[in-house]
């Protein structure tokens, strides 16, 4: 659903609908992880944790799954999928493709959209982590308590792979 859709949705549920775009938010954020992963497979360092950062974002889609039911929604436990055939496709072009200039160009993009999306969660998990305490919800606090952290560490490393790719990407070819 989306955001649009979401906002009409609310009709006094304001924090259910939170939850649900959270939890589109973050199904979103592993399927960009993930396709960055699938797109640098000859890089080793970005392929692996991309892939075991994603994780987390995919346990995220499953905690908020649960917390949505207390609000009323039923959301969707199941994350971004891995392990399709496009996604395959994908390795297979970056592997025929690695060694060229315009990859590499591919990847500071994939970086900056990664970066940019786990911002955006980030300040969703400040919002839910404010409203659970205005509520006194014990559980949605920790839920926010607990991923916030995992979200932070991702914008973090998309961040730091900018910087310490973007000059070389730009400058050379």
């Amino acid at each position: 659903m989306s955001i649009t859709a979401t906002l009409r949705s609310l009709h006094g549920n304001k924090v259910g609908a939170a939850v649900e775009e959270l939890h589109r938010a973050e199904n979103d954020l592993a399927g960009a992880l993930l396709n960055l992963s699938d797109h640098q497979k000859v890089d080793h360092e970005i392929f692996y944790v991309a892939r075991d950062i994603a994780r987390w974002s995919q346990e995220h889609v499953r905690r908020l799954a649960e917390v949505g039911t207390d609000y009323g929604f039923e959301l969707d436990p199941e994350p971004e999928d891995e392990a399709t055939l496009l996604a395959r496709v994908k390795q297979l072009g970056a592997e025929l493709t690695g060694r060229f200039h315009e990859p590499a160009l591919l990847l500071l993009a994939d970086l900056r959209r990664v970066h940019r999306m786990a911002a955006g969660v980030s300040l969703d998990w400040e919002v839910m982590a404010q409203t659970a305490q205005a509520m006194k919800d014990r559980t949605l606090l920790e839920l926010a308590e607990g991923c916030h952290p995992q979200t932070l560490r991702q914008m973090r490393w998309a961040n730091a792979k900018v910087k310490e790719t973007a000059a070389q990407i730009m400058v050379t070819g």
